[in-house]
Formats: C-alpha cells, sequence, structure tokens
C-alpha cells in the first residue's frame, strides 16, 4: 500500500482516485479548499497532479516544501483552449510543463505520463481494440520504476510502457495534445489513445 495524493477532484482526478483505491492504495483527494492540497501532499509518498494545467506550475510551487522529496506524477497537459473549449497550442512550446515543474522543485521527483490520452483511458487501457502506449519522462530512473508500478495498478501491461528517457522529453508527449481537437471533431468524443506499434 502506496500513500497517494490526488491534486484534482474532477474527471480525471476522480477516476484514477477511484481506481488506485480500489487496487489497495490509501489515496487522498484534495479539492480547492484552503490547505487541502497541502495537507494531501504532506502525508504522502506519491502525488499525482490532475489540476488543470494551465495553472498547475503555480499551484505546485506553492506546494514546494510538501513536496520535498516526494514523487510528483504529472498527468496533465498545459494548453491555450479555443474558443470551443480544446487544446488550441501550447502554453510552453519549446519546453514541457513537466520541465517547468522540475526547475522549480528541484528536491521533487517529476515523473509525466498518461497525458496522451483521453481520460478514460488512463484506467481502462484494455477497453480499446488496440493495446495503447504509455510513456514515462523523468530524470530519476527509481521513481519511474515506481509510477511502472502504478501502471499496472491502473491496468497497463509492461509492454505498453515505454520510458523515453529524461523529463525534457515531456516536450514531445504535451506536443501531442494537440492532435485531441482533430481526432475528436473527426471521429466524436470517444475514448482513444496515442499508441506505438512495432
Amino acid at each position: 500500500m502506496t500513500k497517494i495524493a490526488v491534486l484534482g477532484n474532477g474527471r480525471v482526478g476522480g477516476s484514477l482516485a477511484r481506481t488506485l483505491t480500489g487496487t489497495g492504495h490509501e489515496v487522498t483527494v484534495a479539492d480547492r479548499s484552503p490547505g487541502s492540497a497541502a495537507d494531501a501532499a504532506r502525508t504522502a509518498q506519491i502525488v499525482i497532479n490532475a489540476t488543470p494545467g494551465a495553472g498547475s506550475l503555480e499551484r505546485l510551487v506553492a506546494l514546494r516544501e510538501e513536496l520535498r522529496g516526494k514523487i510528483l506524477v504529472d498527468v496533465s497537459n498545459a494548453t491555450v483552449d479555443g474558443p470551443d473549449g480544446l487544446p488550441a497550442d501550447l502554453l510552453h512550446p519549446g519546453s514541457s510543463l513537466a520541465e517547468h515543474l522540475q526547475e522549480a522543485l528541484p528536491d521533487t521527483r517529476v515523473v509525466k505520463t498518461l497525458n496522451t490520452m483521453l481520460y478514460t483511458v488512463m484506467t481502462a487501457p484494455a477497453a480499446l481494440t488496440q493495446p495503447p502506449t504509455a510513456f514515462l519522462s523523468g530524470n530519476d530512473p527509481k521513481a519511474k520504476q515506481v509510477v511502472r508500478g502504478l501502471l499496472t495498478d491502473l491496468g497497463w501491461q509492461q509492454e505498453w510502457i515505454t520510458d523515453l528517457g529524461g523529463i525534457e522529453t515531456a516536450r514531445a508527449t504535451e506536443a501531442a495534445v494537440l492532435f485531441v481537437p482533430h481526432v475528436i471533431r473527426s471521429g466524436g468524443f470517444a475514448p482513444f489513445a496515442i499508441s506505438i506499434s512495432r
């Protein structure tokens, strides 16, 4: 059992929290009330950032002390949304939210994952017609190994998980969010993910 704090209680955070609780982890979900995120992060071993990406950096930097020595799993995408609410551009072109988080939180081990799919796939990857791919980006190999274990608990098979390397590789997976509005407009709001076929 691992103590996990999920920051964000929307569709993404709620789904991750329910599934991880169901696999035996002790999960606390932080809402928007004052002090909730700090309290949840303080007692956790792993913190999952499921807050809207546009405000994630500011929110998490405010938790620098609570996140010290912890693994921060970042599943969000920092985008500039278009008039229809879908991603229209990247908030950090030429970089990534994950890189900014790692730079701002040097004593926290940031791992980027699960940001290249609709939220329903995060906790039900086997529901797709072909295996999806979950990518890992991060500078700490041990932290990525821990996150790999969490992905297994969420239903991901080991062969569906690809370690891309350092945190700088997150700029590639974060850029993949620009596929989302086009895929939704062409095929409707149905579960999908990026898959690497070999």
